[in-house]
């Protein structure tokens, strides 16, 4: 990797060139820097491409979407008014776990108020709010509201404790932060005090705090605690008869405009604020849809990931606004049993879910009871899926039209993504062919020369979908951007000849083992074959001699007996490499996750060398 940093600064060299022309001015003000920047999203022309790859004769990895589907330059709000107009009366969103449901119509209403509600407290276009919380009605309509103001949403994971809450507000330099007053054993108001003492004595909106300044506006979903106000507050303070205010705002927006940023820590352990624009989220959800077929049909999505990550917020509520699709939100958080009861009473046709939750309810005791006839399909994304998994999910929640979604929060998020119709070895051994109006290359991990096709190497992307940058943080922005606007993933990846896409692993979790490259997915693969594994995570831990060993982290089915770590190392024999046979088997009942349901392998790896006591 050394290597492969020194090649990526050296294209660097020119950043000063670049900011004079503006591709990277200073990130303040904010916004100017993104407008100026915009230029440099612009896919290759065919002539480009054409002397770019010509000395290899079309062998080289680099492939690009197709764009015969023109790019969408409109805003959030711009595409909900369109949904709204076709489908007004149609069942737009339900809460479950809260008996409410909307019509595409009432929703549009209440996002109105909520919106001017928002603007009459103070909270202006280009403020930052942030929403800390499970999944809720209440989560939807801010998503909305906010980018119907010009407002932008910080999605803020809400497991986070005061230290890392304190910590995004910050860095984003919130003016505003929605949450529930409890959640378990989560305890949002008491959490906030830690941060903000002075929550408790000043007047509602009006708070100054000395940890975090700009925070002024303190929002609570279902109660009204000191210092805070409630949701009532916000709709009474948004009058119908002023709506020509929020029509006004509406209109000076751009497309271009930052209004998400989602913070990146997932399973690397260091937040980043990815800061994305209507234009990327609005075209990734349109192309998202496109490969699930929902331009020729009527849906009912059951989403049980959380909105505060891109799969909920794109995957799930911009694609059903997009689509006129009825969106469900099952539960607060993913809860397995209830994800099933909801697709089987509200006769949903798609669910969304991570490998782990897919996992978890197939798993569940009384799986065969519940009636899953209504599916025809959904999306498995935010980690690899291993084959013998989706050949279950297909076959088991009829989910014949099941696509798999290969992307990062930096790419808004989906870049690479199966169709209904590819065969199920293309879904079972792929994550698709790229995205429309996207470009896709293999580099070499240690030249970075670009590869020929078929060959593994770092996964970079680049087009309408990257996001804007880091917030507020060049540096980091310019480490995975580099000076031709390619966005390096560090993800390692091969694409053959057909242009699908295989996911080999994070460079980061690439095992060296003695000098060996070892691959934890191609492991995981292995094991889950066996029939007494439920889930396996391969990691690699610290040894004195060959530098790592093979950890194998392993979560028994609950019918397996009398199984041990040296009958599993005597199925690897003959079967795979023997440098490839894990030196560590441990069995485990669960792993560490994010709230979206993502392994965190640098948490489990710690816990392992612990328990090794390497």
């Amino acid at each position: 990797m050394a290597v492969l940093l020194g090649v990526r600064q050296l294209g660097r060299l020119s950043a000063g060139l670049i900011r004079v022309l503006g591709v990277h001015t200073a990130l303040t003000p904010i916004q100017g820097w993104w407008r100026a920047g915009l230029h440099g999203f612009r896919l290759l022309s065919s002539a480009d491409i054409r002397s770019y790859s010509s000395s290899s004769e079309g062998k080289l990895s680099h492939t690009q979407g197709p764009t015969d589907i023109e790019l969408v330059c409109k805003t959030v709000g711009e595409c909900f008014n369109d949904t709204v107009k076709k489908f007004p009366d149609r069942e737009a969103l339900v809460s479950v776990p809260q008996n409410i449901r909307k019509t595409f119509a009432q929703l549009k209403q209440e996002v109105d108020v909520t919106a001017l509600g928002l603007v009459k407290l103070g909270i202006n276009t280009g403020d930052r709010l942030a929403v800390w919380s499970p999944n809720s009605y209440e989560w939807v309509l801010m998503q909305l509201a906010t980018a119907q103001a010009g407002i932008i949403l910080v999605s803020v994971n809400p497991a986070y404790q005061a230290q890392e809450l304190e910590f995004v507000l910050k860095k984003v330099n919130c003016k505003a932060i929605v949450f529930p007053n409890k959640f378990k054993t989560q305890n949002y108001y008491n959490i906030m005090k830690l941060i903000c003492p002075e929550l408790e004595t000043c007047s509602p909106g009006e708070l100054r705090s000395k940890r975090l300044p700009d925070l002024t506006t303190v929002i609570m979903v279902d109660s009204k605690l000191p210092g805070t106000l409630h949701m009532n507050d916000v709709l009474q303070s948004g009058n119908a008869a002023q709506m020509a205010q929020l029509r006004d705002i509406e209109k000076s927006l751009s497309c271009y405009d930052p209004i998400n940023i989602q913070f990146t820590s997932g399973t690397t352990g260091t937040p980043k604020a990815a800061t994305l624009s209507h234009h990327n989220i609005v075209n990734n959800s349109i192309f998202i849809g496109r490969r699930m077929d929902l331009h020729k049909k009527e849906a009912r999505l059951v989403l049980p990931s959380p909105l505060y990550h891109c799969l909920g917020s794109v995957g799930g509520t911009m694609v059903s606004i997009v689509y006129g699709v009825t969106f469900i939100l099952s539960s607060p958080s993913f809860e397995g049993k209830t994800a099933l009861e909801v697709v089987s009473r509200e006769r949903a046709t798609l669910i969304y879910g991570t490998p782990t939750m897919y996992i978890d309810m197939l798993n569940q005791p009384d799986f065969s009871s519940y009636d899953l006839s209504s599916l025809q399909g959904g999306v498995i994304a935010g980690s690899l899926a291993p084959p013998e998994l989706i050949r279950a999910v297909i076959k088991k929640m009829n989910m014949v039209d099941l696509t798999i979604a290969y992307g990062t929060t930096e790419n808004s998020p989906v870049t690479f993504m199966n169709s209904t119709k590819d065969s199920i070895e293309k879904k079972t051994q792929t994550v698709g062919r790229i995205m429309p109006h996207t470009e896709a290359k293999i580099l070499d991990l240690q030249t970075g020369k670009e590869l020929e096709r078929n060959m593994a190497g770092e996964l970079c992307i680049r087009g309408y979908c990257v996001m804007l940058g880091y917030w507020d943080d060049p540096q980091k922005t310019d480490e995975a951007i580099d000076q031709d606007k390619w966005y390096w993933t560090g993800d390692v990846a091969t694409i053959d000849e057909e242009g699908f896409c295989t996911i080999v692993g994070r460079s980061k979790d690439m095992i060296i083992r003695g000098g060996e490259n070892i691959y934890p997915a191609e492991l995981e693969d292995f094991f889950h074959k066996h029939p007494m594994i439920q889930e396996v995570q391969v990691i690699g831990v610290k040894d004195l001699r060959m530098g790592e060993e093979i950890c194998a982290c392993i979560r028994l089915k609950a019918t397996a007996k009398d199984i041990t770590p040296e009958d599993l190392k005597a199925y690897c024999k003959g079967k795979i490499s023997h440098f490839k046979i894990p030196r560590y088997i441990v069995f485990v009942k669960d792993y560490p996750l994010t709230a979206s349901g993502k392994i965190q392998k640098y948490k489990l790896r710690q816990q392992m060398e612990e328990h090794l006591k390497l």
